[in-house]
């Protein structure tokens, strides 16, 4: 029993990087969880954990050893989930990586929903538009729109989502619809900065066109923002714009040139030793995301 306590305790410090929080999940004192790092360093006779005031890192024996610790924990939750009166229960910690603004508004949501239904699990979400590392950065899960570089990652397939070109009723009754990719030549087209054009179906292969207009940012909710105020046409994910398509502040035009789909995925390490907890959120983002329903209601 000691020897399972210092090792919960050594797992939980190096996934939170503090000992107060793992304290308060153990229900003991931070006292109590450093006399148990103590002892379990010294029963292996190697430094585990290098401790400031400020901060606490994993020594190079310490990250190796996590490793394995981790997926002791995750086996015997999962072992204990499986034969208790309640069935399966997942526990531990969950870190999930994602896109700023489709993380914002559609894993964040989802993210709290699978905390309040499994009270045994605490999460980080990291919002970010930059490749984390699942490795180094101990990311469980990444969530990762479009085309997957190749890699030693494994992805899970969660849904599609299309793209298409929006513009508010107001400009569409004071400009019309462009009747085909040629005419977007003639319309304000409010693009990303740097964006090379926009991706579309033309004579029946996938083609960028090139656009141009009197605005540009690199902030994709701004051009969402400058649509719905009329400024132009904007090439944006259904994500973003389908609540606004389904309440008629936009209408999507050249919807018959629309590229193909590009797919959401999530991206984990491996998926042999998939924590359950892991298993479970994915489980939960495939079946919101696989509804094309979701799409046209999520705000």
């Amino acid at each position: 029993m000691d020897q399972f306590k210092q090792i919960s305790a050594f797992v939980g410090v190096a996934s939170r990087g503090n000992m107060s929080a793992t304290a308060r999940a153990e229900g003991v004192t931070p006292a109590i969880i450093g006399r148990r790092l103590d002892a379990l360093e010294e029963r292996l006779g190697v430094k585990l954990l290098l401790r400031t005031t400020r901060r606490i890192s994993l020594t190079f024996e310490g990250a190796a050893f996590l490793e394995d610790c981790q997926r002791i924990l995750r086996e015997l939750a999962d072992a204990e989930g499986a034969v208790s009166l309640g069935g399966i229960r997942p526990g531990g910690h969950l870190n999930i990586s994602a896109p700023a603004g489709f993380g914002r508004r559609h894993v964040a949501p989802l993210l709290s929903r699978f905390i309040e239904d499994n009270p045994e699990v605490t999460a980080r979400l990291d919002l970010s538009d930059r490749m984390v590392d699942l490795l180094d950065e101990n990311v469980d899960c990444a969530i990762r729109i479009g085309d997957l570089a190749d890699s030693s990652l494994i992805s899970i397939r969660l849904g599609e989502m299309q793209r298409v070109i929006v513009a508010s009723p107001a400009y569409i009754d004071k400009f019309a619809v462009p009747p085909a990719p040629s005419f977007l030549s003639e319309h304000n087209c409010l693009s990303l900065r740097q964006q090379r054009g926009w991706t579309l179906r033309v004579d029946g292969e996938v083609k960028v066109v090139k656009v141009g207009g009197s605005l540009e940012c690199n902030d994709g909710a701004v051009l969402h923002d400058w649509a719905l105020a009329g400024k132009g046409l904007a090439w944006r994910s259904l994500w973003e714009v389908g609540a606004d398509i389904a309440a008629g502040r936009l209408v999507s035009v050249l919807d018959d040139c629309a590229a193909p789909p590009v797919g959401i995925h999530a991206v984990v390490a491996q998926r042999r030793h998939l924590p359950l907890r892991v298993r479970l959120f994915i489980d939960l983002l495939k079946t919101i995301w696989r509804d094309p329903a979701y799409w046209q209601a999520a705000t």
